[in-house]
Protein backbone atom coordinates (compact mmCIF):
# COMPACT_ATOMS: atom_id res chain seq x y z
CA UNK A 1 0.00 0.00 0.00
CA UNK A 2 3.01 2.16 1.25
CA UNK A 3 4.67 1.33 -2.32
CA UNK A 4 1.37 2.53 -4.57
CA UNK A 5 0.99 5.76 -2.39
CA UNK A 6 4.57 6.65 -3.31
CA UNK A 7 3.90 5.57 -7.03
CA UNK A 8 0.80 7.72 -7.16
CA UNK A 9 2.34 10.93 -6.19
CA UNK A 10 5.69 10.46 -7.80
CA UNK A 11 4.49 9.73 -10.86
CA UNK A 12 2.75 13.38 -11.99
CA UNK A 13 5.65 15.31 -10.47
CA UNK A 14 8.13 13.46 -12.31
CA UNK A 15 6.24 13.76 -15.73
CA UNK A 16 5.54 17.20 -14.94
CA UNK A 17 9.18 17.63 -14.83
CA UNK A 18 10.24 15.79 -17.21
CA UNK A 19 7.56 18.03 -19.53
CA UNK A 20 8.95 21.08 -18.04
CA UNK A 21 13.18 20.34 -18.76
CA UNK A 22 14.97 21.24 -21.09
CA UNK A 23 18.71 19.49 -21.91
CA UNK A 24 20.32 18.85 -18.37
CA UNK A 25 18.77 21.83 -16.38
CA UNK A 26 16.76 20.72 -13.90
CA UNK A 27 13.06 22.56 -13.47
CA UNK A 28 11.47 22.78 -10.19
CA UNK A 29 7.86 21.30 -10.01
CA UNK A 30 4.90 23.72 -10.29
CA UNK A 31 3.98 25.12 -6.69
CA UNK A 32 0.40 25.25 -7.94
CA UNK A 33 0.51 22.08 -9.91
CA UNK A 34 -3.47 20.78 -10.38
CA UNK A 35 -4.32 17.49 -8.73
CA UNK A 36 -3.57 15.31 -12.47
CA UNK A 37 -0.31 16.04 -14.68
CA UNK A 38 -1.19 18.23 -17.53
CA UNK A 39 -2.01 15.99 -20.88
CA UNK A 40 0.65 16.50 -23.50
CA UNK A 41 -1.03 18.49 -26.39
CA UNK A 42 -0.59 17.09 -29.81
CA UNK A 43 0.46 20.86 -30.81
CA UNK A 44 3.14 20.96 -33.12
CA UNK A 45 6.67 22.92 -32.11
CA UNK A 46 6.81 26.56 -32.88
CA UNK A 47 2.74 26.50 -33.67
CA UNK A 48 0.17 28.66 -31.54
CA UNK A 49 -2.93 26.82 -30.44
CA UNK A 50 -5.75 28.01 -32.62
CA UNK A 51 -8.96 29.11 -30.76
CA UNK A 52 -10.11 25.42 -31.36
CA UNK A 53 -9.43 23.81 -28.45
CA UNK A 54 -6.73 21.45 -28.95
CA UNK A 55 -6.09 22.11 -32.11
CA UNK A 56 -2.82 23.84 -33.46
CA UNK A 57 -2.59 26.52 -36.72
CA UNK A 58 0.22 27.23 -38.44
CA UNK A 59 2.66 30.81 -37.75
CA UNK A 60 0.51 34.16 -38.39
CA UNK A 61 2.16 35.64 -41.36
CA UNK A 62 2.78 38.75 -38.78
CA UNK A 63 1.73 38.27 -35.13
CA UNK A 64 -0.51 40.68 -33.31
CA UNK A 65 0.58 40.73 -29.42
CA UNK A 66 -1.89 42.83 -26.85
CA UNK A 67 -2.96 43.49 -23.66
CA UNK A 68 -6.19 42.29 -22.26
CA UNK A 69 -7.64 41.64 -18.61
CA UNK A 70 -7.36 37.70 -18.16
CA UNK A 71 -9.38 36.38 -15.16
CA UNK A 72 -7.50 37.02 -11.58
CA UNK A 73 -4.05 37.54 -13.04
CA UNK A 74 -4.93 41.31 -14.26
CA UNK A 75 -3.70 42.53 -17.40
CA UNK A 76 -1.67 40.25 -19.66
CA UNK A 77 -0.22 40.14 -23.48
CA UNK A 78 -2.35 37.85 -25.61
CA UNK A 79 -1.86 37.07 -28.99
CA UNK A 80 -3.98 38.94 -31.25
CA UNK A 81 -4.88 36.06 -33.73
CA UNK A 82 -6.66 34.10 -31.17
CA UNK A 83 -6.95 35.84 -27.85
CA UNK A 84 -4.40 33.21 -25.73
CA UNK A 85 -2.54 33.97 -22.97
CA UNK A 86 1.57 34.08 -23.55
CA UNK A 87 4.19 33.50 -21.25
CA UNK A 88 7.70 33.29 -20.40
CA UNK A 89 10.22 31.26 -19.14
CA UNK A 90 12.14 32.18 -16.49
CA UNK A 91 15.39 30.07 -17.90
CA UNK A 92 15.36 32.01 -21.11
CA UNK A 93 17.91 34.97 -20.69
CA UNK A 94 17.00 38.02 -22.07
CA UNK A 95 18.65 39.48 -25.27
CA UNK A 96 20.43 35.86 -25.62
CA UNK A 97 18.56 35.06 -29.18
CA UNK A 98 17.93 31.49 -27.53
CA UNK A 99 15.32 29.93 -26.39
CA UNK A 100 15.73 27.56 -23.24
CA UNK A 101 12.27 25.35 -23.87
CA UNK A 102 13.73 22.86 -26.99
CA UNK A 103 12.87 19.20 -26.78
CA UNK A 104 10.24 17.87 -24.75
CA UNK A 105 9.41 21.25 -23.31
CA UNK A 106 8.45 22.69 -26.29
CA UNK A 107 5.33 20.15 -26.44
CA UNK A 108 3.78 21.65 -23.37
CA UNK A 109 4.87 25.49 -24.41
CA UNK A 110 4.52 26.03 -27.65
CA UNK A 111 5.95 29.11 -29.32
CA UNK A 112 4.92 32.49 -30.61
CA UNK A 113 5.70 32.31 -34.25
CA UNK A 114 5.65 34.53 -36.71
CA UNK A 115 6.42 34.48 -40.39
CA UNK A 116 6.86 38.47 -40.47
CA UNK A 117 7.80 41.19 -37.86
CA UNK A 118 5.50 40.99 -35.28
CA UNK A 119 2.79 43.94 -34.24
CA UNK A 120 2.10 45.57 -30.66
CA UNK A 121 -1.44 46.17 -30.75
CA UNK A 122 -3.47 47.75 -27.69
CA UNK A 123 -1.69 48.28 -24.53
CA UNK A 124 1.48 46.68 -25.36
CA UNK A 125 4.09 48.73 -24.09
CA UNK A 126 7.11 47.17 -24.53
CA UNK A 127 9.87 46.43 -27.56
CA UNK A 128 8.42 43.19 -29.88
CA UNK A 129 11.44 41.32 -31.41
CA UNK A 130 11.95 37.88 -32.98
CA UNK A 131 14.82 35.02 -32.65
CA UNK A 132 15.63 32.10 -34.98
CA UNK A 133 14.84 28.39 -32.79
CA UNK A 134 16.82 25.75 -33.23
CA UNK A 135 14.46 24.30 -35.54
CA UNK A 136 14.77 27.67 -38.14
CA UNK A 137 11.19 28.96 -36.88
CA UNK A 138 10.79 32.41 -35.98
CA UNK A 139 9.56 33.06 -32.29
CA UNK A 140 8.64 36.57 -31.21
CA UNK A 141 9.83 38.06 -28.48
CA UNK A 142 8.75 41.01 -25.92
CA UNK A 143 11.18 42.95 -24.08
CA UNK A 144 14.01 40.43 -25.01
CA UNK A 145 12.69 37.20 -23.58
CA UNK A 146 10.79 34.87 -26.27
CA UNK A 147 7.10 34.16 -25.86
CA UNK A 148 4.95 30.79 -25.65
CA UNK A 149 1.82 29.65 -25.00
CA UNK A 150 0.35 26.65 -22.74
CA UNK A 151 -1.11 23.77 -24.30
CA UNK A 152 -3.74 23.20 -21.25
CA UNK A 153 -5.14 26.76 -22.14
CA UNK A 154 -7.81 25.76 -24.25
CA UNK A 155 -10.19 29.09 -24.67
CA UNK A 156 -9.04 32.91 -24.60
CA UNK A 157 -9.07 33.88 -21.29
CA UNK A 158 -7.63 30.81 -19.98
CA UNK A 159 -4.24 31.35 -17.35
CA UNK A 160 -3.96 27.92 -17.04
CA UNK A 161 0.49 27.90 -17.25
CA UNK A 162 1.40 30.32 -14.42
CA UNK A 163 3.90 27.82 -12.65
CA UNK A 164 6.95 27.80 -10.89
CA UNK A 165 9.15 29.04 -13.96
CA UNK A 166 6.55 30.11 -15.91
CA UNK A 167 5.18 33.67 -16.06
CA UNK A 168 1.94 35.44 -17.86
CA UNK A 169 3.69 38.57 -19.39
CA UNK A 170 2.10 42.00 -18.00
CA UNK A 171 2.47 44.88 -20.65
Amino acid sequence: MRRSLLAAVALPLILVLAACSSGGAATTAPTNAPSQPPAVASTTPSSAPSTDAGASAPATTGATVEAKPVGAIGTVLVAGSNGMTVYTFTKDVKDSGKSACNTGCIDKWPALTSTAAPTAGDGVTGKLGTITRDDGSTQVTYNGLPLYFFANDKAPGDANGVYANWEAVKP
